[in-house]
């Protein structure tokens, strides 16, 4: 039994790279002050931002990373237009994109504008976009944004909220981290499998 693991969860800004170094000296996690000998359970493109658990617990990333695992992962997804029922039933079967067909996923279009913290960028007007709720089973790279793109509705903003049971802290502001708690620790092992071996 080893208890020496470490468990963070973070708020990756956007402009901000995944991982725990850059060559080329941009901002990355450990700019944000998490150690950099804890790696990111899944990634996010720079211009994305949300939720991050970063660790040192190598089983655990493979176990939430992995496509064989199938472990749920919860976008908000602001997107141009106005998508009709036949385009997100389209986004739920599946869809052709570059590297082939994606798994079925979990879409709904949000009826009210989440709270979401400012953007750094300039965005579309309000009533040019809608937003998508999204939960993949997997993970192929920037799928979101290749997804929303092959049908029609490009995505100018992405957010993970939630990796599984674990949602992004409500209070946590973009670049605020901390160590999971007993809990939310707790949460995330058993949810792949890994609780009796972690504790």
């Amino acid at each position: 039994m080893n208890h020496d693991f470490r468990y963070v969860v973070a708020y990756k800004p956007f402009g901000v790279l995944c991982a725990p170094r850059d060559r080329l000296n941009r901002p990355n996690l450990t700019t944000l002050g998490i150690p950099p000998t804890l790696k990111p359970a899944g990634r996010l493109d720079r211009d994305s931002e949300g939720l991050v658990i970063a660790t040192d617990d190598g089983l655990l990333i493979h176990r939430l990373t992995h496509p064989q695992y199938r472990h749920p992962k919860t976008y908000l997804v602001q997107v141009l237009g106005m998508p009709t029922l036949e385009t997100l039933n389209h986004l739920r079967a599946g869809v052709e994109i570059k590297f082939g067909r994606t798994q079925p996923a979990d879409v709904e279009l949000l009826t009210a504008i989440p709270a979401l913290p400012p953007f750094p960028n300039p965005l579309p007007a309000p009533d040019k976009t809608s937003y998508l709720r999204i939960i993949l089973y997997e993970g192929m790279n920037r799928q979101i944004k290749r997804m929303t793109a092959a049908v029609g509705h490009p995505t100018v903003r992405l957010m993970r909220v939630a990796i599984g049971a674990l949602k992004l802290p409500s209070t946590f502001h973009p670049g605020q981290w901390r160590d999971l708690t007993p809990i939310e620790r707790g949460l995330i092992l058993e949810s792949v499998g890994l609780r009796s071996s972690r504790f």
